[in-house]
């Protein structure tokens, strides 16, 4: 069984980990009794965003030794357009991903048309769309790509 650590964050320390813990939570709080769904974890980071601002609160996650090193987010990727088609997005990417020890990658699109060669290049780096998200109020529809990693 893997070694179990426990950390102490307050404030935006805390407020920075709710993605990271949201998922669990999600994953707790849909078996009876409670049958929460997406709808209601919406609101729970809501409550929390509103929460952590408040003086006291503290945020104790248990982490297994892996948690945190299986997945790797691509958070930005831009090229300027004079230097488009001429590979260099390829090579970011490939020099971001090289010697990552981590079970997938995951990244987001637009899914508006205009966002279609920058879909089609990660499709050709062997991401698939895996879901929709819209990551805050107000934002646009984005496409959620996930690529396994080779072991």
């Amino acid at each position: 069984m893997p070694e179990v650590t426990y950390a102490r964050y307050e404030g935006a320390a805390a407020a920075r980990l709710l993605g990271a813990f949201l998922p669990a939570y999600a994953e707790v709080y849909a078996e009876p009794p409670y049958g929460e769904g997406p709808r209601d974890v919406a609101e729970f980071a809501e409550h929390f965003r509103a929460h952590v601002r408040r003086s006291g609160f503290r945020l104790v996650p248990a982490r297994d030794g892996d948690d945190g090193r299986r997945t790797f987010a691509v958070i930005e990727l831009a090229v300027r357009q004079a230097w488009r088609r001429r590979g260099i997005a390829a090579a970011l990417h490939a020099r971001l991903l090289d010697g990552l020890d981590v079970e997938r990658v995951t990244l987001t699109v637009r899914s508006e048309p205009e966002a279609g060669p920058a879909r089609a290049a990660y499709a050709a780096w062997g991401y698939r769309k895996a879901g929709v998200s819209r990551p805050w109020d107000g934002a646009p529809l984005y496409d959620c790509m996930l690529r396994e990693r080779s072991p």
